[in-house]
C-alpha cells in the first residue's frame, strides 16, 4: 500500500522494465500513467490493470524523442489524474552490435534522444507538479554507464548522460524536497534485450553467455528492477538522493 493514492508516471511502460515498474507500483495502489509509443500493447495493460481496480490506470502515446509529444503526454497524465508523484524516465532503446566508426552521427543522435534527452524533457515537464507532491525522479541507467560496453559507444554515453544529469539535477531541486535516482541494471529478460541478442551470431548462446554474467547465474527480472524503483520512491528511501543503485546480480564484483 506506500503508493495508495499517489501517481507514477513511467515512460516506455508498456513493456520490459517499463511494464515491470508499472506492475509493481499498481500493486502497491498506485495509479499509473503509461507513456508510450506502441499504442495497442500499453492500451491492452492498461485494460489489465483497471480490470482489477477500475480507473487505476490510463495510457498517452508519445515518441519520447519528439519533445512536444512527451511534454505534452505528462501534461495530460497529471491533468487527468491531478498530480505526480513519481516519474520513472523509463523509454529506452539499444541498438545492433555496431563499431563506432560503423554508426552514423545520426544514428548515435537518436540513441541519445530517446535515451537522454527523453529524461531531460520528461523532468523539465514534470517538476512543476513533484514540487507539489514533494514526489520523486527515477532514471533508468544502466550499468554501461559504468563499466561501458563494445559495440555501444553511444548506448554507454547516453546512459552516462542519465547518470551525471541524476546528480546534477538531485542537487538542484533538493531545496523543493523532490529526491532524484537512477537505477542502473545489469542484464535483464527484457524483449530490448532479446532485440539486441538477435543482432549476434549465435543469439541464444549470446542469451546463456549474458545469463552466467552475473554471480547469481541469471538476469533479471523486469520486476526486480521495479521493486527497486518502488523503494526509492517510498519514503522508505526519504534520506536517498543523487545516487546511481547498481542492480547488478554482483556482475561488477570480482574484478
Amino acid at each position: 500500500m506506500r503508493f495508495q493514492n499517489k501517481v507514477v508516471v513511467v515512460t516506455g511502460g508498456a513493456a520490459g522494465i517499463g511494464r515491470g515498474c508499472v506492475e509493481v507500483f499498481h500493486a502497491e495502489q498506485a495509479t499509473v500513467a503509461i507513456i508510450d509509443r506502441d499504442a495497442a500493447v500499453a492500451q491492452a495493460l492498461a485494460d489489465q490493470l483497471n480490470s482489477l481496480r477500475p480507473g487505476s490506470a490510463a495510457t498517452w502515446v508519445a515518441d519520447v524523442a519528439q519533445s512536444d509529444q512527451l511534454q505534452s503526454a505528462i501534461r495530460a497524465a497529471a491533468e487527468t489524474f491531478g498530480r505526480i508523484d513519481c516519474l520513472i524516465n523509463n523509454a529506452g532503446i539499444h541498438p545492433p552490435d555496431t563499431p563506432l566508426e560503423q554508426m552514423s552521427l545520426a544514428e548515435a543522435q537518436q540513441v541519445m534522444a530517446v535515451n537522454f534527452f527523453s529524461t531531460y524533457v520528461a523532468s523539465q515537464a514534470a517538476l512543476p507538479y513533484l514540487r507539489t507532491t514533494r514526489g520523486t525522479i527515477i532514471n533508468m541507467s544502466s550499468m554501461t554507464a559504468v563499466l561501458g560496453q563494445k559495440n555501444s559507444a553511444a548506448y554507454a554515453a547516453s546512459k552516462g548522460a542519465q547518470l551525471s544529469f541524476t546528480k546534477a539535477l538531485a542537487l538542484e531541486v533538493a531545496v523543493d524536497g523532490i529526491r532524484v535516482n537512477a537505477v542502473l541494471p545489469s542484464n535483464v529478460d527484457t524483449p530490448l534485450m532479446r532485440a539486441w541478442a538477435g543482432s549476434l551470431a549465435d543469439p541464444q548462446s549470446a542469451l546463456d553467455r549474458i545469463a552466467q554474467l552475473q554471480p547469481l547465474g541469471r538476469m533479471a527480472q523486469p520486476q526486480e528492477i521495479g521493486r527497486v524503483c518502488l523503494f526509492l520512491a517510498s519514503e522508505d528511501a526519504s534520506f536517498i538522493t543523487g545516487q546511481g543503485i547498481e542492480a547488478d546480480g554482483g556482475a561488477a564484483l570480482d574484478y
